[in-house]
């Protein structure tokens, strides 16, 4: 179903990138950008690709770690540490939203996980062109977030028992938000980190602080697609 793509950066530099289309080549459909967990471009990230091109839309996962992935939780810290959050939202991302909307999409929202919700919610700010978002739990440093420059509606998935993206910080972004007038929900979920993450079971866990819950899982899933649908189609 998916294919590796290249895509140009608003400052020219090209990055790779996984393709997930509906049957048929999705021409016309409306698009998404997946942003990974900080564990890299692997085959879970692509799979949630592959679910979002199963429900009609065209689904692209930038490479932000050029090739890199890991299932080492140092590695993991290491690598997400080495980016530079500002240049992924403001040049991946945003290349990303242009390329999906330059190929035939009307409309292209935002949505990622763990570090990948940090990154959704830096978009809002620094991608003007992004016409929705949806954060999976994860918040960057609040410092960072311009409220005041997010026009596009945002969609959040949070864990109350989340250790790595406490709960009280997702209450102090919501706070900014409100205060700056931007439009948006956030939902809250009696789980751990990465809920959403399906590989993420018992002895398969990656780290302690997180656990897959299918029953939460389903239940956000089913509003992000309401709610792209809503404002993407």
């Amino acid at each position: 179903m998916g294919r590796n793509v290249s895509f140009n950066r608003p400052d020219g530099k090209q990055l790779q990138g996984y393709l997930a289309e509906p049957a048929g080549g999705g021409a016309g459909a409306p698009a998404v950008v997946v942003i990974q967990e900080w564990w890299g471009l692997n085959d879970q990230i692509r799979g949630v690709a592959d679910r979002f091109a199963e429900a009609g839309y065209r689904a692209l996962v930038p490479d932000l770690y050029r090739g890199k992935s890991t299932l080492e939780a140092k590695e993991a810290e290491h690598l997400m540490g080495d980016l530079n959050f500002g240049e992924a939202a403001g040049q991946d991302v945003r290349g990303a939203v242009a390329y999906l909307k330059g190929s035939g999409s009307a409309k292209c929202g935002v949505t990622g996980f763990c570090m990948g919700g940090a990154l959704t919610t830096l978009s809002a700010v620094f991608v003007p062109e992004m016409d929705a978002g949806v954060i999976w739990y994860g918040y960057p440093p609040l410092e960072y977030v311009d409220a005041a420059k997010i026009k596009a509606p945002l969609m959040g998935h949070f864990a109350t028992r989340d250790v790595p993206f406490p709960i009280a910080g997702v209450d102090a972004l919501e706070a900014k938000l409100r205060a700056a007038g931007a439009k948006f929900e956030f939902h809250r979920y009696d789980a751990q980190h990465a809920f959403f993450n399906e590989t993420q079971v018992g002895e398969k866990k990656l780290l302690p602080v997180i656990e897959y819950e299918p029953a939460a899982a389903q239940l956000a899933w089913t509003r992000t697609l309401e709610f792209f649908g809503k404002h993407l189609r």
